[in-house]
């Protein structure tokens, strides 16, 4: 699940102060009202891959969550639980990913397998929880909310997945792998 430690806690910190300015100031809006093209979704990925998912839980909805309060004056609380859904459910990631990514490897087994967790968790936060969560909590029309829920999939699947990618195989190269220093024998 992620260690809890200072580095961790930093982490979330940080990405939650990333996340939320990056939702608030890089979305490329859809042809669907109120949905956009999120960036921030590849922040939240990428912390909750590399720290668990408590951590990308806390990076997404702690992010979100400020973002429409500074933006709005009050959260859209059905689409900030579904972002801090999707993040935690990315974060499953962590055990096949974190490691690897800290010894300096990200190959293909753990970009499937961080895409793969990533496309789960979209689906789950925008097929299911974000429009079931607008019905019961807003009395939104469901085929209003499952249309956006559709849309938001997709856009953010893909925010997600190659933000992501390319955030982790950075990181990965700025990492020392295992067994790659010698000492050098004069």
């Amino acid at each position: 699940m992620g260690k809890l430690n200072t580095k961790t806690i930093v982490a979330t910190g940080l990405g939650t102060a990333l996340f939320m300015v990056l939702f608030m100031f890089v979305k490329i809006p859809s042809p669907i009202p109120e949905t956009n093209l999120q960036i921030a979704y590849g922040i939240s990925g990428f912390f909750a891959a590399v720290f668990g998912p408590v951590c990308g839980l806390l990076v997404a909805f702690v992010g979100h969550a400020l973002s429409d309060f500074i933006s709005y004056g009050s959260p859209w609380w059905s689409w900030v639980v579904a972002s801090g859904v999707c993040a935690m459910i990315t974060g499953f990631a962590y055990k096949k990913v974190s490691a690897s990514v800290e010894d300096g490897v990200f190959g293909k087994k753990e970009m499937g397998v961080y895409a793969l967790w990533s496309i789960i968790g979209n689906a789950v936060a925008w097929g299911l929880t974000a429009p079931v969560l607008d019905i019961v909590m807003y009395a939104e029309p469901a085929n209003k909310v499952f249309v956006q829920g559709g849309v938001a999939f997709v856009l953010d699947a893909v925010c997600t997945v190659a933000i992501g990618i390319i955030l982790l195989a950075a990181y990965a190269k700025s990492k020392i792998g295992k067994g790659t220093l010698s000492k050098e024998e004069n």
